[in-house]
């Protein structure tokens, strides 16, 4: 009975340690949303539906807005499932090994998260350029070409994937990849059949939120890319022209096609985390 009445005290102690409360917190968070991010997405479908579906279509099919579509889609794919594999990579190496300089790495993966972009797009079109201390050892030409837009996608994409699989890695249990060992499995057989299975969602994550980024990245990508039209002139590169040139339909329209495949990449994402988590209650 004692323990009962403890027990019902303790109880009622953390309710009223919930504050502000669940009613406050989320009217709170609901309007912090609104205000900041669904009311001025929301203006962008609102603007565009203006212009009616024939002129939505006419602005996106535009020769000049589909090569930047066409580019913008195929960097950031291809820089993306480059940071997929070098992005399992690094975490292996920071979770599964200790070596001097390991905390100043694992602390220069946040870099570009917080490097304005436009500094980093300076910093790789100055280092990439033919004349630069690294452009300069290469046989082929980087900045102000597609490779240069890839590189800089890669920079602005690979904390996302390393972030998102290193503490699943950091979860992980050794015995796993033990026991597949002392089985005669060999250490690629272990990593294909142990260990990816166990990550392979959290690269996928990693992988799409990379890819997302990337397709409306544009101040680290504008300074490396040269924006020759029909050649490295990147999607969001094209909204500010149309913004510039106060062809604001143009510009809603353009932008809305990013928009809505970043938002159906985080959908995505969402599903596939929901469909795992349901598929291990069952």
């Amino acid at each position: 009975m004692v323990s009962q009445n403890h027990s019902e005290k303790k109880t009622k102690v953390k309710r009223r340690q919930i504050i502000p409360g669940f009613g406050l917190s989320l009217g709170l968070s609901l309007s912090y949303l609104s205000l900041l991010v669904l009311i001025p997405l929301s203006m962008i479908f609102i603007y565009t539906s203006q212009i009616g579906w024939g002129g939505f279509l006419r602005e996106i099919s535009q020769p000049i807005v589909v090569s930047a579509y066409q580019l913008s889609f195929t960097t950031a794919l291809v820089a993306s499932l480059i940071n997929l594999v070098f992005g399992v990579l690094t975490a292996w190496v920071l979770v599964r090994y200790s070596f001097p300089g390991r905390k100043l790495i694992d602390g220069l993966l946040d870099l570009p998260f917080a490097l304005p972009t436009s500094v980093a797009g300076i910093t790789l079109a100055t280092l990439y350029a033919t004349n630069g201390w690294i452009g300069h050892l290469l046989p082929f030409k980087v900045s102000y070409t597609q490779v240069g837009i890839v590189v800089a996608l890669i920079l602005i994409g690979m904390p996302f994937v390393v972030r998102i699989v290193e503490p699943v890695l950091q979860n992980l249990e050794k015995e796993n990849e033990e026991a597949s060992a002392i089985l005669g499995a060999n250490r690629f057989q272990t990593l294909v059949h142990v260990v990816f299975p166990k990550i392979r969602l959290a690269a996928f994550s990693g992988f799409a939120l990379a890819f997302s980024r990337a397709l409306g990245e544009y101040g680290s990508v504008v300074f490396i890319a040269g924006n020759m039209p029909f050649k490295t002139e990147i999607a969001p590169l094209v909204v500010m022209q149309k913004l510039e040139a106060f062809d604001y339909d143009g510009a809603t329209s353009v932008a809305l096609v990013l928009l809505v495949a970043s938002f159906l990449i985080l959908f995505l994402i969402n599903f596939s985390q929901w469909v795992v988590k349901r598929k291990f209650a069952d």
